[in-house]
């Protein structure tokens, strides 16, 4: 095992703080799963952009895709079936 050291705005830290939390993960979790993602994927697991219309067609995409081939459910006790 190894410790990693980052600098980042505290702004930044509080706020993915609070997200990662919500998801019931620590920030060296997040950061575990983040490095392993760059391992398997061999780059960066998503790609970095701020073209808006680029980012609206994918997810326009995978909206249509996953309406088209999603399941639906008609209560959780369904969706929690289907899960388990």
């Amino acid at each position: 095992m190894t410790t990693l050291n980052i600098r980042i705005e505290e702004k930044i830290k509080v706020k993915a703080n609070k997200t990662l939390s919500s998801l019931g993960l620590d920030m060296s979790t997040a950061v575990k799963i983040f490095l392993n993602q760059v391992i398997i994927e061999d780059g960066l697991p998503f790609t970095p952009t701020n073209n808006k219309l680029m980012l609206k067609e994918r997810w326009d995409k995978q909206t249509a895709h996953a309406l088209k081939y999603g399941k639906n459910y008609k209560n959780g006790k369904d969706v929690l079936s289907d899960i388990v």
